[in-house]
């Protein structure tokens, strides 16, 4: 029924033990992503069904549940081992086109890399990870993808009571920068060796022929980590926890624990309550990508130096270029979305521009980019409406108009373009609170129609409007949790 492969389990004996999920009191089927389950070619079955197959309550058919290993760097400080503590790989799916995917249920239970945890989810944080990852699709960005949530019809304590859930994730691979930096710590080079390979082929099967495989797969996740990052920045996302344990080999977003959207553009916003020093602030991230990278690199090093210590300096160089390299893939997102189609050599300076003139004008990050289009043909007041002081970026603004005056277009035809990648809708931080109360309450109205919306972020709906704004004037500062 279910094309299972177990590729991992088979290749890389020892990073992963085998566990059973805990068997729920009462499975409800809370969401259900039908789109999703055709495009992987799932088998037909009815709710009651799915509802038994991904809560627990019965084994997936050809599933082999295991948790694995990984260590990781939290907040900068490395613990040797970390692992799967509330998760459990399935097995991979081989979807109609013949891509594989990793299907993952996460809040199944216990297993040994639980640290005393109870391995169990509240329902509110696996639905803000099916929310948030089907925005993420939606806008074009590279994520791991929500299958099901189902609540388990018992109840867990964060702080206070909430209602239990499983969610069902679905990734290209559940592969990550900690993963060999456990076995780097726990293996040596030829366990090493061995992951590379198992990564390389299965996410970069051209560059199996590389003359050196670790470089070569250094190099293909500083290149899908640069433009994933840029992309988070573009759309003015916060990852807010970004441990090289939730940096993904393939260049997925993974892990929506304490994520948010900004609403007021600030360099250094931070959403992310254990995030007290600003580390994974908006504006850092790119910084933390870089560092997290050269972890991977100091876990790869003995396997690339075993093929040539000459690529010691290979390695060095692709990581000290890594900021041009994110330049690169940001301006390619901000051209866009700035109405520009030709490359410039001031194009980078007049970006940043732009946000350094926003620093504390308290503008909406995703209004903004929408009041730019309009100003084609309303003038600057469409964008003096957004920022504290009205002329804080008219000086921009002719810049702006004298660099869109190099590649005339009918103001129409640009400002159409533009809306078509910045989005009207996202999962804005205060109306995802409140739908997720409004769901463990046993309301899904509110999360399903924001659902809907974030689901087609670039087109108006009538009657929306609460939805294309942040929150209130003197609501109280926006905090996020990891939800574990």
């Amino acid at each position: 029924m279910f094309q299972f492969d177990h590729s991992l389990a088979r290749e890389l004996e020892g990073f992963y033990v085998p566990v059973q999920a805990a068997k729920p009191r009462a499975p409800r089927m809370v969401a259900w992503n039908a789109p999703l389950a055709e495009a992987l070619g799932l088998p037909q079955a009815d709710e009651t069904q799915w509802t038994a197959w991904l809560s627990g309550a019965e084994a997936v058919p050809g599933s082999q549940p295991i948790a694995l290993t990984y260590a990781g760097h939290q907040f900068g400080h490395f613990n040797p081992q970390l692992g799967d503590g509330r998760a459990l790989l399935l097995g991979e799916v081989i979807a109609p086109g013949g891509a594989r995917f990793d299907l993952q249920f996460k809040g199944s239970g216990p297993t040994p890399f639980s640290r005393q945890g109870d391995g169990k989810s509240a329902l509110g944080p696996a639905l803000r990870e099916y929310l948030m990852s089907e925005a993420m699709a939606a806008l074009g960005v590279p994520t791991t993808r929500s299958l099901a949530v189902v609540a388990t019809g018992e109840g867990v304590w964060r702080d206070t009571p909430h209602p239990a859930g499983v969610l069902t994730r679905v990734a290209a691979s559940h592969l990550r920068v900690g993963s060999f930096e456990w076995a780097a710590a726990h293996k040596g080079r030829q366990a090493v060796e061995r992951l590379a390979d198992y990564a390389l082929a299965r996410h970069f099967p051209d560059r199996m022929e590389a003359r050196n495989r670790p470089l070569a797969l250094l190099e293909a996740v500083t290149e899908a980590q640069a433009a994933l990052v840029a992309q988070w920045l573009s759309i003015g996302f916060v990852h807010g926890v970004m441990n090289t344990d939730n940096v993904t080999i393939s260049g997925e977003t993974i892990d929506y624990g304490p994520c948010a959207f900004l609403d007021a553009y600030a360099h250094d916003q931070v959403f992310s309550s254990i995030d007290r020093g600003g580390r994974y602030a908006y504006g850092n991230q790119p910084v933390v990508c870089r560092w997290n990278l050269y972890q991977l690199a100091s876990a790869l090093i003995e396997a690339i130096v075993a093929v040539d210590e000459g690529d010691n300096e290979a390695a060095r160089q692709l990581l000290d270029g890594f900021g041009a390299r994110f330049e690169g893939h940001w301006i390619a997102a901000m051209r866009p979305k700035l109405g520009l189609t030709r490359t410039d050599d001031g194009d980078v300076a007049l970006a940043q521009a732009l946000f350094q003139a926003l620093e504390g004008q308290g503008a909406d990050f995703t209004r903004l980019f929408r009041a730019l289009a309009a100003s084609l043909s309303e003038g600057y007041g469409a964008v003096a409406a957004e920022v504290t002081d009205p002329a804080a970026l008219q000086h921009w603004w002719d810049q702006w108009q004298a660099r869109l005056a190099s590649e005339p277009a009918d103001p129409a035809e640009r400002a159409a373009r533009m809306d078509a990648v910045n989005p009207l809708y996202i999962a804005r931080n205060h109306l995802t609170d409140a739908a997720l109360a409004e769901a463990e309450a046993g309301n899904m109205a509110p999360f399903e129609e924001l659902l809907a919306l974030v689901r087609q972020p670039f087109t108006r709906r009538a009657g929306m409007e609460r939805y294309e704004h942040g929150a209130p004037d003197g609501a109280p500062a926006h905090v996020t949790y990891c939800g574990t």
